[in-house]
C-alpha cells in the first residue's frame, strides 16, 4: 500500500472525521474469465482498518482492471484509443463515422467497454496507416462538416508524410547497414540523416551556391565529408560514396534526396528531367556544429559558382577518384590529399 495524501475529512467508512488516507495497492480481479493485477486507488480508514472507495474511484478502478485486461490480452488500452484519436484530432462521433461504427462507440471504448479483437485490429491500422484514414475520410467527405474535414485532411496528410520519412529513413539506413563499420567508407561517421539535410539546405540556403542541380550537390556533399575527414579526422554526415562517371555519389542518393526538409524543383530540359535545390525559410541548422559550418563555408567559396562541369573536373583531378575503380566505393583516407585546404 502506497499513501498518495492524507486528508482531514468526515470518514465516511466509520462516520468520524479524522485524516483519511488516499492509496494505491495491487489488486486482483476476474474478468471474463481471466485473472488480472492491477493498481487500484481506495480510502482508507486507520481507525477501523479498511478500504473503501468513493464513486469516482470505483470508475477509475474499473478502468484500471479493464486496462489490465487488454494489455493481458494484447488488446489497445482506452489511453491508446484516446491517443489514437487525438493524434488525427478528430471527435469521437466523427471517428464513429468514418469507420461505420455505432455514434457512441469510440466513446464507450474510451471508458468502461473492452473492444473486441476485430475493432481492435481496427484501431491498430488507423494508428499505423495514415493513408488509410485520408481513404476513409475522403469516402465521407459528405458526411462530415467541410470545416472539420479541412481539419482532419490537413492533419493526417502531414502524419502521412512523416510516416512516409520513417519508412524513408529506414531504408536508407538498411542500405548502409553493411558499411556501419567500415570507417575508411564512411569517414569515421555513422550515419546521420539529420546532418545530410542540414547540409543539403545549408548550401541551398546560402545565397552564394549557383544553379545547384543534383550533380553538383552530390559533390559539394562528397567535398565537405571530405575536408572535414582531413581537416578533424572524420567526415560531416557519414555517407558513404561510389566512384561513378560524374564523380562521388552517395549510396541511395536518390531516396536521400526525397527525405523531409529538402526542397527540389523539377526543371524539363530538351530531353531529360533536371532537379534543381531551393531555399527555405528555415535558416536553422540544429544538428551542424561551428567546425561543420567553418567546412561548408570553406565548399562554398571554392565551388559555389562552379558550373556543373567544372565542379565534375575538379572531382576528377582528385586523388580520390583517380585512384577508385569504377562504381567502387571511395576511401576516406584519400582525403588527406584533398586540394581544397
Amino acid at each position: 500500500m502506497n499513501i498518495i495524501r492524507k486528508e482531514k475529512r468526515l470518514c465516511t467508512c466509520c462516520m468520524e472525521e479524522h485524516e483519511v488516507s488516499v492509496v494505491k495497492y495491487t489488486d486482483t480481479a476476474v474478468f471474463k474469465d481471466v485473472t488480472v493485477e492491477f493498481e487500484a486507488v481506495s480510502n482508507y480508514c486507520d481507525l477501523a482498518d479498511e478500504y473503501y472507495e468513493s464513486a469516482e474511484m470505483l470508475a477509475e478502478n474499473d478502468i484500471a482492471m479493464k486496462n489490465a485486461y487488454r494489455k493481458k490480452m494484447g488488446l489497445l488500452t482506452t489511453d491508446e484509443i484516446i491517443s489514437i484519436r487525438a493524434k488525427y484530432g478528430i471527435s469521437q462521433s466523427d471517428l464513429c463515422l468514418l469507420l461505420g461504427w455505432g455514434g457512441k462507440t469510440i466513446t464507450r471504448y474510451e471508458g468502461h467497454q473492452v473492444q473486441d479483437n476485430a475493432h481492435d485490429s481496427i484501431l491498430k491500422k488507423l494508428d499505423a496507416d495514415p493513408e488509410w484514414f485520408l481513404n476513409l475520410l475522403e469516402k465521407s467527405r459528405d458526411q462530415i462538416c467541410p470545416e472539420s474535414f479541412l481539419k482532419y485532411q490537413k492533419t493526417a496528410t502531414q502524419l502521412y508524410e512523416v510516416s512516409g520519412d520513417s519508412y524513408l529513413r529506414k531504408a536508407i539506413r538498411a542500405a548502409y547497414a553493411k558499411y556501419i563499420d567500415n570507417n575508411n567508407y564512411n569517414g569515421n561517421m555513422k550515419l546521420n540523416l539529420d546532418k545530410v539535410i542540414d547540409v543539403i539546405r545549408y548550401y541551398a540556403n546560402s545565397g552564394t551556391v549557383t544553379a545547384l542541380y543534383k550533380v553538383k550537390l552530390m559533390k559539394l556533399l562528397w567535398y565537405a565529408d571530405a575536408l572535414s575527414f582531413k581537416r578533424f579526422g572524420h567526415a560531416v554526415t557519414g555517407l558513404v560514396y561510389r566512384a561513378l562517371p560524374m564523380g562521388a555519389v552517395p549510396v541511395a542518393y536518390e531516396s536521400i534526396i526525397d527525405l523531409n526538409g529538402i526542397e527540389y524543383e523539377e526543371v524539363e530540359f530538351e530531353e531529360n528531367t533536371g532537379y534543381r535545390f531551393v531555399s527555405s525559410d528555415n535558416h536553422d541548422y540544429p544538428s551542424l556544429n561551428a567546425d561543420d559550418i567553418s567546412v561548408l563555408e570553406t565548399v562554398i567559396a571554392r565551388f559555389g559558382k562552379s558550373t556543373k562541369a567544372e565542379i565534375v573536373k575538379a572531382m576528377h583531378d582528385e586523388k580520390a577518384y583517380i585512384c577508385t575503380a569504377k562504381n567502387d566505393i571511395i576511401d576516406f583516407n584519400y582525403s588527406l590529399e584533398l586540394s581544397v585546404k
